[in-house]
This record gives structure tokens, C-alpha cells and sequence, in this order.
């Protein structure tokens, strides 16, 4: 005790040069001879008041003075030393005055200390309090400090909330139960009171958390409303929206608001709104199954453009379910823009080149909004949900796009006397083409080859690296070789004169005499052509190379060709085929990879 009290006096003397000490209960004449404050003169006020005030006034005007007194304060009207106890300070040995000084606070929250002693009974709690306090702390803004400690968190309403609302979620109640213990509850309810427009005659949390998903479903729902339903006030709404997009809480957001789904009936109120209505909205997660399912329906129906649905997925990425239904969004807009494009495409061609250079220009489109279609649908895995969808899109895409534009181009392939569609390139001019005008400026080049990579994937990677905003590419087409098969375009590619196919059942395909199967037979060929200074090389060896092999991989060659062929080996296996518009995907951010590393 003695030690607390010297702590306490310590305290005020920072503040006062003289400190008043009554000792109601006759108790603690020992601790006051055993206080021993340097500076600090001990008096005792035995009726001695004036000779008393002449040394304190008069005789020691800086000096600092502890003046005790056996027995309890005087009347005012009695007390000759009130002039000077009101000017300075007074010293309390009750428990509630020690708290007061640990915490550095005055006595003018001793009203405060008193109502809420459960709290300032544990010293972790007096600690956390005290790292919060500031000098000019109000008793409201003490207490919203004590509700902080006993929820664990930023001593800010909307703070203190989402921590007690975590826990709710977790089925835990530790933290309101210390606020009962505290007695800080009607405190807690006074502040929802005023915050949000809470009132209750018997309020709880889950009464609070149920309030506010109804006061903002239907303060926000576009149409019918009735206003008896909003209780809360807009500052609801403001910190339902902070709650939902705290990356802290959000999984306490997303039980409570399921939770609170079912007590009000939601699903069967979102039955009755049109999914226009709701693409502002995103407190429940039914309200993404109803707008997916009607937007699913919308585009299998054809009342909406593919503009509208465009823009309602743009204002979903918003949302807070909008990564969980990522693929079904994508997914319906890809669908909305293949249904579109193929009714104002027309497939129709003049000729071989013409139908190659629509190909290039536009037509590729389609194969590439078909490709993303059926890749987000199988990402989402909810292909039963995108059924009637998948089934149109696939129709529409065999029998109106792919056997029309069959159809087209077989006529003029058996009309042509050449295999040529001018100004195209061939695929066998590729080295002559793209290759030889770099090395004839002495500059290397590096040679990518993805294996069966279509032109309008070839697109897709165009744009990823321009918006790298390091490089600069280009798109062209050229015309492939016939018959179209892995091991010919692969020749085709290389620098050749002449072209053969090996007269066996292996399908190798010689370039000028020799086989062009494998990385050791391409980077003779490549020799051949450089003076030495050309090689091949996979795409995963060259990856795994440091920095200094690479460096001198490059530096020894004019030309660098690296294979890379995730899509064919995919495609190709029976066990995969289904997969190969995956490995597309994963192709593309392989390329960049292996370009950011070149």
C-alpha cells in the first residue's frame, strides 16, 4: 500500500506544490510517516491553520507541502485551510482515487472509476486503457476507450462493433460479456442510440446485426419499399458497406449476413424484384445467384445486349461475393458478346486470301469469346447451373460458325490451282521473312514458339504485352503449310530450301536432307544456316538457366529458337484433351514469363 501511496502522491506533485490529505478512518497515520517524497515538506494540520498558511504563503512560497489530517475535512464554512485546498490539490486513499492516479486521470472521473470498478479490477485492462488515454479525454470518450479494451479493438464505435460482431459470427461472447461485467452495456446501447438509431427494449446483438441488414436491404433495393422497414439511420448503412469490405472481418460479415439471409426471408423477396433492381447491391450472396441466374436466362432468351451485360458485370466486380462468382460473370458476358458478334458477323469470303485476312481481321473474334466462354465455365464449376447456356453457345458455335466458315473457305481451297493466298505470308518463308532482316542489321533475335497457340490466342498475348507497357507487338498472319500437322509447321519455321517428308511411317519432315525431330536436330539446322551461331532450346530448360548462363546463351548465338508446347501436349493426350483451352491460359502467362526473362 505504502508503495502506491508514495506512487500516487509522486503523481500529484507533478501537478500541485501542496496536496491535502484526509484520513477519514484514523488508519493510515503509518503510511503517512512512511512517505518520503524528495522536496516534499510533511505537515500535520492539528488546529495549528494559520501559522500553518503563513509558512505555506509567506515563509516557503516555492516549497512543496503534504499537509495530513487525522480525521475527515472540515465543513467549508469551518475549514480556515479551503482557499488553499481549492487553489491546489487533494489527496484520496480510496481505491477508486489510486486508479485514478496509475491512470494519470483527475478526480473528476471518479463518478466514471466508481460505475465501472469490474473494469479498472484487472491490471491488463488498466494498461490497454492507459496507452489509449489523451490529457483532454471527456467521460464519454474514457468509456468508448474502456468499451475498446473490453472488445479488443481501435477505440472507434464502428471498430468496437465489427470485433463484438466477430465474435457473434464465431459463436463466442466474450467481449460482450465483459462489457456487462464492466457495466459498460447501456453505454454500448446509449452509443447505437445515437450512432445508428438503435432503440430497443431489449437490446442484444443479434437483434442489432438482424436491424441492420433490414434497414439497409431496404433502404438501398431499387423499387417497391415501405418505410416502416428502415429503423436505422444512413450511418447504418455507412458502416454495414466498412464492414462488408474489411478484409479483418469479412468472414464474420459473410456468416452473420447468411444468418440473417434466412431470418428475413430474402430469397423469397429477391423472387419478386427484377435482377436490374439489384446490381447496386451486394449484402446477401443470394443477390449474385439471383442476378446470375437471371442474366444466364436474359442471354439464353436474347433480351438483353451484350453492351448491358457488359456494363452490370463491370458494376458486380465491385461487390463483395464478386470473387466467388468471378467465372460466372466472365463466363455470361463472353457468352453475351460470342451471341451478339455472331448475329451481325457475316461469313462470307471472295476468295482464299480474302476469307485469311477477314479471318485475321474480325473472324478470329469469335473463336477466341468462344474459347473464354468455355474456360470460365469450367473454372466456375457450375456447368449444371450454365447448362441451357453452354448448350446454345455450342450449337451457335458449330453448326452457324464453324461449318459455315468450313463450308466457305472448302470452296475456294478446291478451286485453288496453289496453296497461296497473297499478300499472306507462307509459313515456310517465316526465317526469310521475320528472321534474316534482323541479322542483316547485326541484331540477334530470339524465336518463341508456342505449339498449336491459334491466331486469336496469339491475340490475347498481344494485348498482355502491350500492356506491359515495356514492349512493343505486332500481329500477322501467315498461311500454313499443308498438310497441317505439328512436325511440318515445326520445319516450316526453320530456314529451309526444301521441304520433305521422310518416305516412312514416321512422319518426320527433313529440312534440306536432314530430320528437323527434336532440339538437337533443330540446332544443327540452325547452324547450318548461321555459321554456328544459331541454337535451339526448350522453353522449361531456358527457364531454369541463372542469369549468367542465359546471358551467355544469347551472347553465343545470332538466332535463339525456344520451343514451348504446353497447349499441343495437353490437347493431345486423351486423358486432358478437355483441358487444352486451360493450358491456353496458363500459355499465356508462360510466354510473359519467359519475354520478361529474355
Amino acid at each position: 500500500m505504502s508503495q502506491k501511496i508514495n506512487y500516487a502522491l509522486s503523481r500529484l506533485f507533478d501537478k500541485h506544490r501542496v496536496v491535502f490529505w484526509y484520513d477519514t478512518k484514523h488508519e493510515l497515520r503509518g503510511d503517512f510517516e512512511a512517505v518520503s517524497i524528495p522536496d516534499v515538506e510533511k505537515l500535520e494540520i492539528t488546529n495549528n491553520e494559520y501559522g500553518l498558511k503563513h509558512r505555506i504563503l509567506r515563509e516557503a512560497p516555492e516549497q512543496k507541502f503534504l499537509l495530513y489530517k487525522a480525521g475527515p475535512q472540515p465543513e467549508d464554512l469551518d475549514n480556515w485551510l479551503l482557499d488553499v485546498q481549492l487553489a491546489h490539490g487533494e489527496f484520496r486513499t480510496d481505491q477508486v482515487a489510486i486508479w485514478l492516479s496509475e491512470l494519470e486521470l483527475g478526480l473528476e472521473f471518479a463518478e466514471v472509476a466508481q460505475a465501472h470498478a469490474e473494469f479498472f479490477q484487472a491490471i491488463k485492462r488498466k494498461e490497454a486503457l492507459k496507452k489509449l488515454l489523451k490529457p483532454d479525454d471527456t467521460a464519454g470518450q474514457l468509456r468508448l476507450k474502456m468499451l475498446a479494451v473490453c472488445a479488443g479493438s481501435e477505440p472507434r464505435m464502428d471498430s468496437v462493433l465489427e470485433s463484438v460482431l466477430q465474435q457473434l459470427a464465431e459463436e463466442r461472447d466474450d467481449g460482450i460479456r465483459l462489457i456487462e461485467r464492466c457495466g459498460l452495456d447501456s453505454f454500448l446501447w446509449e452509443q447505437l442510440i445515437r450512432f445508428y438509431g438503435y432503440e430497443a427494449s431489449e437490446p442484444s446483438l443479434r437483434d442489432f446485426v438482424i436491424e441492420l441488414f433490414k434497414s439497409c436491404y431496404a433502404m438501398t433495393v431499387v423499387g417497391e419499399r415501405t418505410d416502416g422497414e428502415v429503423k436505422l439511420t444512413g450511418d447504418a448503412l455507412v458502416f454495414l458497406k466498412r464492414w462488408k469490405d474489411s478484409r479483418q472481418f469479412e468472414q464474420g460479415f459473410e456468416t452473420l449476413s447468411a444468418e440473417c439471409a434466412e431470418v428475413l426471408g430474402i430469397e423469397q423477396d429477391l423472387g419478386k424484384r427484377d435482377f436490374r433492381d439489384l446490381v447496386e447491391l451486394d449484402y446477401f450472396r443470394l443477390i449474385d445467384q439471383k442476378i446470375i441466374s437471371d442474366l444466364v436466362r436474359a442471354v439464353v432468351g436474347r433480351t438483353v445486349t451484350s453492351g448491358d451485360v457488359a456494363l452490370w458485370v463491370r458494376q458486380r466486380r465491385q461487390g463483395h461475393w464478386y470473387g466467388e462468382f468471378r467465372h460466372l460473370y466472365e463466363a455470361i458476358e463472353f457468352a453475351a458478346r460470342f451471341v451478339q458478334m455472331l448475329g451481325e458477323a457475316r461469313l462470307t469470303m471472295d476468295s482464299l486470301s480474302d476469307g485469311v485476312q477477314r479471318y485475321s481481321r474480325s473472324w478470329f473474334q469469335l473463336d477466341q469469346l468462344y474459347r473464354k466462354f468455355t474456360y470460365h465455365v469450367r473454372m466456375s464449376g457450375q456447368a449444371s447451373l450454365m447448362g441451357e447456356l453452354s448448350e446454345q453457345v455450342e450449337n451457335l458455335y458449330s453448326n452457324n460458325y464453324l461449318l459455315k466458315l468450313g463450308d466457305g473457305f472448302q470452296v475456294h481451297v478446291d478451286a485453288a490451282p496453289r496453296w497461296e493466298a497473297y499478300p499472306v505470308v507462307q509459313q515456310k518463308a517465316f526465317f526469310e521473312h521475320w528472321v534474316r532482316p534482323y541479322l542483316r542489321k547485326d541484331k540477334r533475335i530470339c524465336v518463341i514458339i508456342s505449339d498449336a497457340m491459334r491466331y486469336e490466342i496469339g491475340d490475347e498475348l498481344l494485348g498482355l504485352i502491350r500492356q506491359e507497357d515495356r514492349y512493343s507487338a505486332e500481329l500477322e498472319p501467315a498461311l500454313s503449310t499443308l498438310p497441317s500437322y505439328t512436325q511440318l509447321g515445326m520445319a516450316a519455321l526453320l530456314p529451309n530450301k526444301s521441304l520433305a517428308i521422310a518416305d516412312n511411317d514416321t512422319g518426320t519432315v527433313l529440312v534440306d536432307g536432314q530430320s528437323s525431330q527434336g532440339t538437337v536436330n533443330r540446332t544443327k539446322i540452325l547452324q547450318a544456316a548461321l555459321d554456328g551461331r544459331g541454337q535451339a532450346v526448350k522453353a522449361e530448360d531456358f527457364m531454369q538457366l541463372n542469369r549468367e548462363d542465359s546471358r551467355e546463351l544469347l551472347k553465343g548465338n545470332d538466332v535463339l529458337y525456344i520451343y514451348h508446347n504446353r497447349i499441343d501436349h495437353t490437347g493431345d493426350k486423351m486423358h486432358s484433351e478437355g483441358q487444352a483451352f486451360e493450358a491456353a491460359e496458363q500459355t499465356l502467362d508462360d510466354l510473359i514469363r519467359l519475354i520478361k526473362k529474355l
